[in-house]
């Protein structure tokens, strides 16, 4: 059962209305901004809850069992709080949400209502709305390791172990030319047999793109050059003469972890489980 503060206690009974919410956010890189749907600013310990966001909240659902609560968030985006390039980036994807009730009149006086994650973001012009999921949701998510065939790793990481420093596995490259929005023509990348990057990663170290990665849909050599296709489109356009840091794929199959990158050792599948084909073969 939540306990309320004793001034809160009083100040709900007395009927007076100084109550508004409070929003603090936290994103996986640290930042913290606060948010309030009051008309003025509000300290909440060393955040600033900002006024000026418009942000407001839909009605929130709980449920009693583990089912995963929700409610929704809206406001307006702002160039020195929410900007579209940030959300577009996803620098806000998984953030975490504190709702606050907060008397306005004395912000020490306080409850807080529910911890959430934040989950689809729509955006429409300037303005957006936000899913907030309850920590319930991770009960959802997968836990464990799982038995398949393929490797449950991914390449580079602690667990596969592969350095992706290694001459060979990474590369520099420029883009060269556009062949669409997610899709370019690579210079620096032709000592590369094709498809060698296929389902690897590229990340620009140059323009308005920088620091943002993509997954590698496609790696083709043709007459034409390196054409390299991306998986998603970036938050903003990619231009020619933009650089960027490209790594090896893996299918995650044992065959490849053996032949290209002699990692046996590390692989962290179960290449002679049987399958869905020799389950039915007796049938």
């Amino acid at each position: 059962m939540r306990q309320l503060p004793e001034a809160l206690r009083e100040q709900l009974a007395s009927g007076v209305t100084t109550l508004c919410r409070c929003w603090r956010l936290v994103r996986a890189d640290g930042v913290t901004l606060g948010f309030t749907d009051h008309d003025e600013d509000l300290m909440l310990d060393a955040t600033v809850c900002r006024a000026g966001s418009g942000l407001d909240a839909s009605e929130a659902t709980a449920r009693f069992g583990l089912q995963v609560d929700g409610g929704e968030v809206f406001g307006a985006l702002a160039d020195d709080a929410l900007t579209e390039a940030d959300l577009a980036a996803g620098r806000y994807d998984a953030a975490t949400v504190e709702t606050w009730l907060v008397d306005w009149s004395a912000p020490a006086t306080r409850v807080l209502l529910a911890v959430a994650t934040l989950g689809e973001v729509r955006r429409e012009g300037m303005a957006f709305a936000a899913e907030l999921r309850s920590l319930a949701e991770k009960l959802g998510q997968e836990s464990g390791r799982v038995y398949t065939a393929a490797c449950a790793a991914d390449l580079g990481d602690a667990r596969c172990r592969v350095d992706l420093g290694v001459p060979g596995y990474s590369a520099s490259g420029t883009v060269a030319a556009l062949d669409g929005t997610s899709a370019l023509r690579a210079a620096g990348l032709d000592g590369f047999a094709e498809g060698w990057f296929t389902a690897g990663r590229l990340a620009f170290t140059s323009g308005t793109n920088a620091g943002l990665a993509s997954e590698v849909k496609r790696h083709v050599v043709d007459a034409a050059g390196v054409a390299v296709a991306l998986w998603q489109a970036m938050p903003e356009p990619i231009a020619p003469g933009d650089a960027f840091v490209i790594t090896a794929g893996c299918d995650k199959q044992f065959s490849t972890c053996r032949d290209r990158f002699a990692n046996t050792a590390n692989f962290r599948g179960f290449p002679h489980i049987p399958g869905n084909d020799y389950v039915i073969s007796h049938a």
